[in-house]
């Protein structure tokens, strides 16, 4: 299941999905947590310390060898060189799966133990004043999308991702990825209205969307939320003594967290699982193949000096049955 936290900045979106991800850890499920968000706090929020976070590989400065190996025979792939943010699988392809090990998670991912499991961490890397003006920090969550769009997932496999902030989460066609996407919005009026932009997208793209009122204090808040999000509401969170601690760097044992939270993660839980039977692959090529088209008329040709919509197999399907390419 590939799982997207999204929201407004300050929002407790990153501290709601490290709680999910240390709540999957706790199922012994695969787990492979993703920080795409400008801010690089999710390796923190789970526990590492500034030294250990900062050493977490960046997945941009990584992004030749993921192209070169999800490139893999693809003929339609003239070199990595050609490939861009969207360019989709096709046959020969090379695709990841989520409990393996593969060249991709040595460069880019490291294993984070928490209570009661272990997760794999990759992180895009923080936008530094050395990309002003050469680079763009959506080129950097391209890798990002890049993996998403060669991840082949099943039951009881999650990849879970903290989104960049704000409505800058549609820059690109990632926003179609997950499975599920819980937006998590304060009961302030500045803390719904990402949800208003996010439920236009949601809605244009078959996006399954469920909102989690964060921060929430009282009967007030609850009806706030209740008023502007509607069904969308799944589940609230209020205050947390076990977060507090955490946000000091003095997290107690995960057990310790307070049962109404541990049951609202629960809750996000079986909502993302139901989602699986609603997957649809044959949407979920379409969508990708739309960005790219889209994406390669807008800039990627002229930047690569090919034609990027040549890279579209036809008669490809990703899927959980799709083959991966044998290494060359």
């Amino acid at each position: 299941m590939k799982i997207g936290f999204v929201g407004k900045g300050g929002s407790g979106k990153t501290t709601l999905s490290s709680l999910f991800i240390r709540h999957l850890a706790t199922t012994g499920a695969p787990v492979v947590a993703v920080d795409a968000d400008i801010n690089q706090h999710l390796g923190p929020a789970l526990g590492l310390d500034d030294a250990e976070a900062a050493a977490l590989p960046p997945m941009g400065g990584h992004l030749p060898l993921i192209k070169e190996y999800l490139r893999g025979d693809n003929p339609r792939i003239a070199s990595a060189e050609t490939m861009i943010k969207t360019t989709p699988p096709g046959r020969g392809s090379r695709l990841l799966r989520v409990d393996e090990e593969n060249p991709v998670y040595a460069a880019c991912a490291r294993p984070v133990r928490l209570d009661g499991g272990e997760v794999r961490l990759m992180a895009t890397g923080p936008f530094t004043e050395s990309d002003l003006g050469v680079a763009c920090y959506h080129s950097k969550v391209g890798a990002v999308e890049l993996c998403l769009n060669h991840l082949v997932d099943g039951a009881g496999e999650y990849v879970v991702v903290d989104m960049t902030a704000g409505s800058d989460s549609f820059a690109s066609g990632m926003f179609t990825r997950f499975d599920m996407t819980f937006l998590v919005a304060e009961p302030t009026r500045k803390g719904v209205s990402v949800y208003r932009q996010y439920r236009e997208y949601a809605r244009d793209y078959g996006v399954a969307l469920r909102v989690v009122g964060n921060k929430v204090q009282g009967p007030d808040d609850l009806e706030f939320l209740r008023e502007e999000v509607g069904e969308d509401l799944l589940v609230t969170v209020g205050h947390s003594d076990w977060v507090r601690a955490m946000e000091k760097g003095r997290p107690p044992h995960f057990s310790a967290l307070e049962a109404e939270n541990r049951a609202a993660l629960e809750t996000l839980l079986a909502t993302a699982d139901a989602a699986y039977g609603l997957r649809d692959w044959e949407r979920y090529t379409r969508q990708m193949v739309h960005f790219h088209r889209k994406n390669a008329e807008s800039w990627g040709n002229e930047r690569t000096g090919a034609d990027l919509a040549a890279q579209i197999d036809p008669e490809f399907l990703l899927s959980e049955d799709a083959v991966l390419a044998l290494p060359g």
